[in-house]
Parts: C-alpha cells; sequence; structure tokens
C-alpha cells in the first residue's frame, strides 16, 4: 500500500521515519501477519469467552456497557498519562507513543507508506498477551468469583473486544482518507478528531480518546477551534 502524498511528507517525518524503521521493523516483518495476528488472538479470546456463558441473567448482560465504559476511560487517563508523561516505570510506552509514535505520524503526514509502517501503529502481540494477563485476567478473576462467573466471562469478552475495536479504529485512521476505509463516513469523523491529537502543539492537551471521544467530551478536552 503507497501513500499517493508521500512526496508532501515534511522532511523531519521522513528522518523519524528512517529511522524507526531501522531500529524498530524487521526485515522479516509482515504488517498484513501482525494485523491477523492481533485479529485472530482477540476473536478466540472473544470466542472461547462467549462459549463459557450460561443461562445469562437480565442484570449480568449489564457487564457490557460497565466494562465498555470502563474501557474508555482506561484509554482516556492510559494516554493523557503515561503515554504523554514520562514516568520511570513506563518510560517505555511514552517512548513508543510520544517520542516514535509521533514523529511517525503528524497531522500533516498520517497515513501509512507500505504495510511494513504497521509496526508504528499496532501493539505488539506479546503486550497483547502480558496486558491480557496482568489486567484483563485478575479483574475477570475477581468478577468470576464474588459477583459470578457470567459476569466475569462478559468482562473478559467485553474488554478483548474493545482492544480490537481500539487497535482496527487506530489502524484504519492511518490507512489514510483515500484508502475505502477512510472514506466511511464513522472513520472519516473519528480520523478527524485523533489527527488533531497528533498536531504536536495540541498533542498533551486535547483528544485523548482514540476510539470514541466519550472521556474527551466528560473531561472537557474535545479539541475546538475555539480553545
Amino acid at each position: 500500500m503507497q501513500n499517493s502524498t508521500m512526496t508532501t511528507i515534511p522532511e523531519p517525518v521522513r528522518q523519524a521515519r528512517a529511522v524507526f524503521r531501522e531500529r524498530r521493523i524487521s526485515p522479516h516483518y509482515s504488517g498484513p501477519l501482525h494485523l491477523a495476528t492481533t485479529v485472530g488472538i482477540s476473536v478466540l479470546i472473544a470466542l472461547a469467552s462467549g462459549m463459557m456463558l450460561e443461562d445469562v441473567k437480565p442484570l449480568e448482560w449489564l457487564t457490557i456497557p460497565v466494562t465498555f465504559l470502563y474501557a474508555n476511560l482506561s484509554e482516556y487517563l492510559g494516554h493523557r498519562g503515561p503515554m504523554h508523561h514520562k514516568t520511570r516505570m513506563l518510560a517505555g510506552i511514552f517512548q513508543r507513543h510520544t517520542i516514535e509514535h509521533h514523529s511517525f505520524f503528524t497531522n500533516e503526514a498520517a497515513s501509512f507508506e507500505s504495510t511494513k509502517d504497521y509496526r508504528a501503529v499496532l501493539f505488539p502481540p506479546i503486550l497483547l498477551i502480558f496486558f491480557f494477563g496482568c489486567f484483563a485476567l485478575p479483574a475477570a478473576a475477581v468478577l468470576y468469583y464474588v459477583a459470578s462467573p457470567n459476569i466475569g466471562y462478559l468482562f473478559v469478552l467485553t474488554s478483548i473486544l474493545y482492544f480490537l475495536n481500539y487497535e482496527l479504529l487506530h489502524f484504519a485512521y492511518h490507512c489514510g482518507p483515500e484508502s475505502w476505509l477512510g472514506r466511511l463516513p464513522l472513520i472519516e469523523n473519528l480520523r478527524k478528531h485523533h489527527l488533531t491529537h497528533h498536531d504536536k502543539r495540541l498533542m498533551t492537551r486535547y483528544n485523548f480518546n482514540i476510539t470514541y471521544p466519550i472521556c474527551d467530551y466528560l473531561f472537557g478536552t474535545r479539541y475546538r477551534e475555539e480553545n
């Protein structure tokens, strides 16, 4: 997938991309395989969780919207916090996001140039396993025993599908406005919200939701021209 606007890429971005590709992208890396692995692992976990459900009560179904809102808040706080403010414990996340991702993609040059550039957007599959094992599973286990097994499984199901939704939307934003994904009305609107965040003048203050700007509205961090 070649970017038709690659000749307009500013020189600092071009240099940042060259450094990232040299340091972070193996010659054997496959963007489509990376994407397929992320989708495959997520769908398998979601299917396994769904198959464990038995006789779900009406109140138990409320786990889905509650978990969705919790995930949206977690996305917002993680993005507004350690992804844009360096801390000793999470310095790697700051490096990957603020330093590398925001240098690779700016509001002026936001599209992939080739499928190898997927590496600059998608989380490594090992991180999916790490975060799932360290955060989703312990919380699900508590819900399983304290509330009910169904609530535990619904929490896992909703969490992993939210993560997949996050990855696919973020991926779509960087496919570019001329792609079939970029022309979808929902993607077009959300992409504008996200690319405003990629303006280096605004990235530490506005538009921290990458999926749906629920928390940006709630906390007053959705960028408006009059800001």
